[in-house]
């Protein structure tokens, strides 16, 4: 089986506990108008342009068949017309136009993964499932989660929770260590605005989870991104604090919002509204992280501490 693979970053430490792999997937069902991955939100491979670094030498123009690049184009690449075959990123001698997405069998990945056993077995760390969203490839994740299962690395999947329910519980449940899941709206008409889709079946699947991991010795952690004006306001977020209490969930991870996928966007040609707002062009201050974090206190949730993330 394959999985359309954006990058696999070794040696990090932000994505659950020890020092971790990370498998960014490619292909996502949301379409966050904030996304921090934008480039992770189509399956299909892409090719990236990056104006700082290119030369102009128009090597990559003349070798386009399809005459898909031009100075005259708004971000260079004309998607429109692109059919992906690379030949340009092969001839850039800069790396301005690179691949972005590369379809990877499982057995190649394992085999990548492997190379980091030391560092897992030092640190009490293992692999995470990030993206775009995993469980888009619900068939190569369980796969690739039993393999390192049966090497006893520790495995965690990050989700949006829109996925089908019987197929996780039946292809993800029974082996992962640990679910990180992410919920960013309460109210279902502003999450179909802003993340393309209602909640429903996020919510649901959340609550659903609470109650199944009860018979596992599964680690969730529910993690909210706070976006200036949209996730971060105390009526979202004392929402979102209500439905957490009422499903005993005892802990929860604020994302601080930071401003640095704006420039990915022009990268992948994609025109987004929301990366001139000047809220969205501002680091979030700790002072502000402190503010939301008590919302939550006051609902008897707490501040996870590195202790409870891993």
């Amino acid at each position: 089986m394959q999985i359309n693979i954006l990058e696999i970053k070794g040696n990090a430490l932000d994505d659950g506990p020890g020092i971790r792999s990370v498998i960014f997937v490619k292909g996502c069902p949301l379409s966050c108008v904030w996304c921090h991955n934008p480039e992770s939100k189509i399956a299909r491979p892409e090719i990236a342009y990056d104006e700082r670094v290119c030369i102009k030498c128009n090597d990559c123009i003349e070798t386009c068949q399809q005459k898909a690049l031009s100075t005259k184009n708004p971000f260079f690449v004309d998607r429109n017309i692109c059919k992906t075959c690379f030949d340009c990123v092969d001839t850039c001698p800069t790396g301005a136009l690179s691949r972005v997405g590369t379809f990877m069998d499982t057995e190649d990945i394992v085999l990548e993964i492997e190379k980091d056993l030391p560092f897992f077995e030092t640190s009490n760390g293992g692999v995470t499932f990030s993206g775009g969203e995993p469980t888009l490839y619900m068939d190569s994740l369980s796969e690739l989660i039993q393999r390192f299962r049966s090497k006893g690395i520790h495995t965690l999947v990050e989700t949006c929770g829109y996925f089908q329910w019987d197929s996780f519980k039946e292809k993800i449940v029974p082996f992962v260590d640990m679910i990180y899941f992410d919920i960013k709206l309460m109210d279902s008409k502003a999450h179909l605005q802003y993340c393309g889709k209602d909640n429903t079946l996020i919510l649901n699947n959340f609550a659903t989870l609470i109650r199944e991991i009860r018979k596992t010795q599964i680690v969730l952690l529910p993690r909210v991104p706070l976006i200036p004006n949209i996730t971060a306001t105390p009526k979202n977020l004392n929402a979102i604090a209500a439905f957490l209490q009422k499903h005993h969930v005892r802990h929860v991870h604020l994302m601080e919002y930071n401003p640095l996928w704006i420039e990915k966007n022009a990268k992948m040609g994609l025109v987004n509204s929301f990366t001139t707002r000047k809220e969205m062009n501002q680091w979030m201050p700790t002072s502000a992280m402190d503010h939301f974090y008590d919302i939550f206190l006051d609902y008897s949730i707490f501040k996870v501490s590195s202790e409870n993330r891993s």
